[in-house]
This record gives structure tokens, sequence and C-alpha cells, in this order.
């Protein structure tokens, strides 16, 4: 990357922040504000936020400067999720590393302080922490989001799952290892697997909640997850996603979200999508690859089975009151 290309920024001598945020972003004008009104009124005060912004032609860009976000470009043709990345971070001052999506936002008061906290263990190199979707999801994704990301936290998770919509890193281990620039997704995953190999451990936070906002066609969930599963193939080169595999996975998603649906009281409401998003889901992760050689068993669960024929978990009660976003000032946010 070169400096000119890319826009990126020199450092500042300001004093070391608590944490640098870095959320990338393009053309988020709609959601970036409601990320950024949560950040400030979050208990670990001044944190620097660094935006990476890939040619937004909306407002993202001015909406941030207004919470006093530095930002840095790259152009659209140069953008990949590690670039982006290794991008804010390379312009960031603080060691702890925090990196958001620009369309979620921070539920409780104390996200930042709970992302933060397993860092105390010197040999925690990556924090992510739970996401559940708005009111307006999806009801599979709703099912994946609980799938993924469980009501109960652990400090020493032994396999590399984590999702960098809501993560932590060092920055000193990032230095070692920046993310990889040519992978299509989970640049996340990839940093993980380096981390846990070099004798690190990763923790979850359910505490260090977000709300993930997601408004995908069809033709974007099924983009999304090839280019996942393309960047899977890359990371674990043995790993095969067959066509029994697509079968069984599809029938096997729909049934169990029909019948989450149905205890619910969402059925009528949720199942054309339910069925539409799952076989998107697994036809775009059948498309992004075809290799032989078993799938990690845990990464498997993971990313593709069912919750199972039972209630999930209610969320766990929390003292802390959650953030209310409809007291935002009208003068912050442009809709």
């Amino acid at each position: 990357m070169t400096g000119d290309e890319q826009g990126a920024l020199t450092a500042s001598a300001d004093p070391k922040p608590p944490c640098s945020i870095v959320i990338r972003a393009n053309n988020e004008e709609q959601h970036i504000g409601r990320l950024l009104e949560g950040i400030l009124r979050q208990t670990v005060r001044n944190p620097e936020i660094i935006l990476v912004d890939s040619g937004s032609t909306d407002a993202t860009v001015a909406i941030a400067q207004q919470y006093g976000a530095r930002v840095a470009h790259i152009q659209p043709s140069e953008f990949s999720f590690g670039r982006s990345l290794n991008l804010g971070i390379a312009a960031a001052r603080g060691e702890l590393i925090v990196i958001a999506s620009a369309h979620v936002y921070p539920v409780y008061p104390d996200w930042l302080e709970s992302l933060l906290a397993p860092f105390s263990d010197p040999q925690v190199a990556l924090v992510y922490g739970k996401q559940r979707g708005g009111p307006e999801a999806r009801f599979s994704e709703q099912q994946i989001f609980s799938r993924w990301f469980p009501e109960r936290s652990n400090p020493r998770q032994a396999h590399p799952f984590c999702n960098n919509a809501n993560a932590a890193i060092r920055r000193r281990l990032w230095e070692e290892r920046p993310y990889d620039e040519t992978l299509s997704g989970l640049e996340d995953l990839d940093w993980a697997r380096w981390a846990i190999n070099q004798g690190y451990a990763l923790a979850y936070s359910s505490e260090a909640e977000v709300i993930h906002v997601h408004h995908e066609t069809p033709r974007q969930v099924y983009n999304r997850y090839r280019r996942e599963a393309m960047a899977f193939k890359r990371i674990f080169p043995q790993e095969q996603f067959g066509w029994r595999d697509l079968l069984r996975l599809t029938t096997g998603n729909i049934a169990s979200d029909l019948w989450h649906a149905a205890r619910s009281g969402r059925l009528r409401s949720s199942w054309s999508s339910i069925v539409w998003f799952r076989w998107m889901q697994f036809w775009g992760t059948y498309r992004g690859y075809r290799q032989s050689g078993p799938l990690t068993w845990q990464l498997r669960q993971t990313f593709y089975y069912p919750n199972g024929l039972h209630a999930a978990p209610q969320p766990a009660s929390r003292q802390v009151e959650p953030i209310q976003y409809n007291e935002m000032p009208a003068n912050r946010v442009q809709e």
C-alpha cells in the first residue's frame, strides 16, 4: 500500500488512548451514527476512532468527522477486508485495537469495558463479543447469531472462530502478523488461527454485546457465503463441502428454523425468508469451495449446524441499563 493511494494517516502526537477503534465503512450513513453515539456513551472514555472509508458517496465520512473520527481512505479497487484493517491499525495509537463493523451498535455502555477486560490475561491475543440481530433481522440470521455467539462467556477458547464485526486484538501481535490482504473474507479466522498456533488464547465476552444490522437481498446472502467459503478453503486447504453437505445442511437448517419459528409464533411471517436464506447460504458455500478432505469438526459445528430442536437460551439478565438510542441528539446524526 502506498500512503497517497490509500489515504494513510500520519501518527498523532496526542496522548495514547485507552484503545483505538477501527471501523470499516462504505456508504453507511444510515447506521454509523448510532455506532458512534454508542461509543460516546461508553464507560471507557476518549477512545481513538479511525474510520477506513472505501469510497463512500453519502454522508458517512461527514458523520464520522462530527464525532471526532480520523479518516483514512482506500480506493474500492484496492479494497480487501484485511487491507482496510491493516491501514486503520497502522494509523492507530492504542495498544488495544477494537474492530467494529459500521453497521453494528453497542447495547450497553460497558461494551468496550467488557470487550477489553479479558486482556488482563497476557496470553489472550483476541477477544470477540456477542452479536444479535435487530427487530428487522431475518429469522435465520437470528438463529445463526444465537449459535455463533452464546450467552456464556469463554475466557479461554480452544478453536479459532471469531468475528471482526465486534472484536479486539493486541497491536503488538498485529505488528508480528498483519491481516492477510489477499483473502476474500475470514481474515479474522485466519489471524486467530495464527495466534493460537503461536501459543496465545482467544476469549469470548457475552457481555460485550452489539446489534448487527443486515438488510441483505438473496443475492447478497449468496455472495457473502460464497466469498467466505472461498476464503475458508484458502485457510483450510484440505476441507470439502460436497453436494451431500449442501442437501443435508440446507434441509436440516430449514427444518430447525421452521420449528423454532413455529414455537415463537413467527412461522407465518418468516417461513419464506427461512427457505431462501438457508438455500442461498449453503448454495453460496457449495459454490465457494469443493475440495477433498474433512472439515474441522469444531468449525463445522460453529459455521453450519442447526441449533437443534430445543428452545434457544434466554438472554442473561444484566444490572446495566442499555443505551437508549431514541435519545440521540438530532444534530449529531444525519438521517
